[in-house]
């Protein structure tokens, strides 16, 4: 660990390859690497299927290469040509590898010739684990099917054959075309006026890697929020949620103050249907977020102040490989509660960040060691698992103490010059820390150590000298929450009507894992948790109630579970249900119902849980 952090600044001159194996990628970016892709797809709702042709641009790295190696993932390929500097198609062999369960098939492309670009024509499978094809039945509005894509962590290659790699960035534009009707939008350029007349382009000038290839189709009606803002959502959704997140404008203009210009010129959001896996994907200038942040109080904003902080942290400067995460989501929370702080007030910002940091404190021990650090040593972990609490939450409070130690004087232009140094770049930790180490550590002596930053970096835990923010409000709830667990406090006297969503999200956290079922039964009756529409309360109060052996809040835990795709707020309950024989069997009835209106990831997800609870119950 200190050999690292001793790098010298010499070293972000070299090739990235030069730094980073991507072990979830077959490409090979020394041999050649894709530059541009254009891409023309057809919507094929009847049969769940998108109908391509992918042409990249190609630069040679080494002129002894024979072949071009991409990444796909049960991808039909109908034809592969090449086509020279002129303009002129031939066509080319190519060789498909089985299967790999994680990583896809691998396409070798034989390029003796290097042409100039590749053109592949193919068709994605029903089955594409980037893709989600609803019916008209599983939207809100029910009157148009409905698809979208998640493409992260190693999911594009399940709809575009490329070189699937974060250290690969790529320029794009794209022709789509759908049936009438139904609006298409992209991670590029988007028109909120533009004609449902079934013939959409698009154009991303800007180099991005390929997990943020993103699209959606359906019946979606669009709202401006500000000059270069706009809410994107089926009818029934959209006029709320452009007032839900109308201060999206006021949170970029906040974010270019402290970091520099807005790079991306429009930054959309669209809303998507309730079984998107996620709280937000920070697609540049189109985010997809979940419709349960969609709350009426904006209490749940901060998941667009993140996502919208990826433009800067993740979108702009990315990291190289999957084990680099950190670089994306830590310094990206960081920078959400920057822009939360600034919209909303310190003391919501700093609930926030209480709220992950108790989390993680009561988490991290339990995690293998490895799994503790913030740039851990790679290791056979599927890629959708790569990311971690450690990421964000740790990251984060990483960052936060470095504010803290040289004071926002400093560290906000450090920040700012991290971003424009390295933008439209992707990078590893070592390269970011020998970029700390020469421009925040050695220019203002005696505030961090290196060491101290090796122990945040490749240490396992929490450092003990770990800063954390105060809040009376949170102090508050720690004690009515002793109180209340010791008998001494009735549910009723919590004096709790005017909590936000943070202050109940803290107290259900700070409940025992397995709580009394007779004060979790007084706190329902007083409070009335069971069928909040508030998901993030709900998910705390269902796994508490569950595990206290309350059986009367079993249908609401389920219509929850059921109704919500969002994995962060589903799989919880889920786990809780399968901490026993006889809640195993109600979830597992309820998901055979559910399945289908599931994403792939989120299928994923819980069918693990069902067979790590049966693996458990055996031994």
């Amino acid at each position: 660990m200190r050999l690292l952090s001793t790098l010298a600044a010499s070293a972000l001159l070299l090739p990235l390859a030069a730094h980073a194996t991507d072990p979830y990628s077959y490409a090979q970016p020394d041999q050649v690497r894709v530059t541009h892709l254009d891409l023309d797809l057809k919507l094929d709702f009847p049969h769940q299927e998108l109908h391509g042709r992918a042409t990249l641009s190609l630069k040679w790295v080494n002129p002894k290469a024979s072949s071009l190696v991409l990444d796909t993932r049960d991808l039909k390929i109908a034809s592969i040509e090449g086509i020279d500097a002129k303009g002129h198609a031939h066509a080319l062999t190519y060789a498909l590898a089985p299967r790999d369960k994680q990583l896809g098939s691998k396409l070798t492309i034989a390029t003796p010739d290097h042409p100039a670009k590749v053109r592949i024509v193919y068709d994605t499978s029903p089955e594409a684990t980037g893709l989600q094809w609803l019916t008209r039945a599983q939207t809100a509005d029910k009157k148009l099917p409905f698809m979208f894509s998640q493409s992260e962590s190693i999911h594009a290659r399940s709809w575009v054959p490329l070189q699937d790699s974060p250290a690969i960035r790529i320029t794009y534009d794209a022709h789509v075309t759908a049936p009438k009707g139904v609006r298409v939008v992209m991670s590029a350029l988007n028109d909120l006026h533009h004609p449902l007349d079934g013939d959409f382009r698009f154009d991303q000038p800007h180099p991005i890697p390929s997990y943020l290839l993103a699209i959606a189709a359906g019946d979606i009606a669009a709202e401006a929020t500000g000059p270069r803002s706009a809410v994107y959502a089926e009818p029934s959704m959209v006029h709320k949620a452009a007032h839900e997140f109308e201060d999206t404008e006021k949170m970029i203009a906040t974010t270019e103050k402290l970091y520099g210009p807005y790079r991306w010129g429009r930054y959309d959001l669209i809303v998507l249907p309730p079984s998107f896996p996620f709280g937000g994907m920070e697609n540049p200038n189109m985010t997809f977020a979940t419709p349960t942040i969609v709350v009426g109080d904006k209490s749940l904003a901060s998941v667009i102040s993140h996502e919208l902080a990826h433009s800067w942290s993740g979108n702009l400067v990315t990291n190289a490989t999957w084990r680099d995460g950190w670089l994306n989501e830590g310094f990206t929370t960081y920078v959400q509660g920057r822009i939360t702080e600034a919209v909303y007030g310190k003391t919501l910002a700093d609930e926030e960040a209480l709220l992950s940091a108790r989390a993680l404190e009561k988490s991290i021990g339990t995690m293998p060691p490895n799994s503790q650090k913030l740039a851990p040593v790679p290791g056979k972990v599927d890629a959708d698992d790569a990311l971690s609490d450690v990421a964000y939450d740790k990251g984060s409070w990483f960052l936060r103490t470095l504010e803290q130690r040289f004071g926002r004087a400093a560290f906000d232009p450090y920040l700012k010059s991290y971003f424009d140094h390295f933008a439209f770049q992707s990078i590893t930790t070592e390269q970011m820390l020998a970029f700390l180490k020469a421009n925040l550590i050695d220019k203002y002596p005696g505030k961090m150590s290196m060491a101290e930053v090796n122990e945040w970096v490749y240490g396992t835990g929490i450092p003990k000298n770990a800063p954390l923010p105060t809040s009376a409000r949170f102090d508050m709830i720690d004690a009515k929450v002793k109180a209340f667990t010791a008998g001494t406090l009735a549910a009723d006297k919590l004096d709790a009507k005017d909590w936000n969503t943070q202050e109940w999200m803290y107290f259900l956290d700070r409940l025992p894992d397995t709580p009394k079922l007779a004060q979790m039964q007084a706190l329902d009756a007083a409070w009335h948790l069971t069928g909040t529409p508030n998901a993030e309360i709900g998910m705390r109060w269902y796994i508490h109630a569950i595990a206290a052996g309350d059986k009367a809040v079993w249908p609401a835990a389920r219509e929850h579970m059921t109704r919500i795709g969002r994995i962060y707020l589903t799989a919880p309950v889920y786990r809780a249900f399968a901490a026993s024989p006889d809640g195993l069997a109600y979830a597992e009835a309820a998901y055979a119902k559910a399945k289908d209106g599931y994403h792939p990831l989120t299928q994923q997800v819980i069918e693990g849980i069902f067979a790590k609870a049966k693996t458990k119950s055996a031994k």
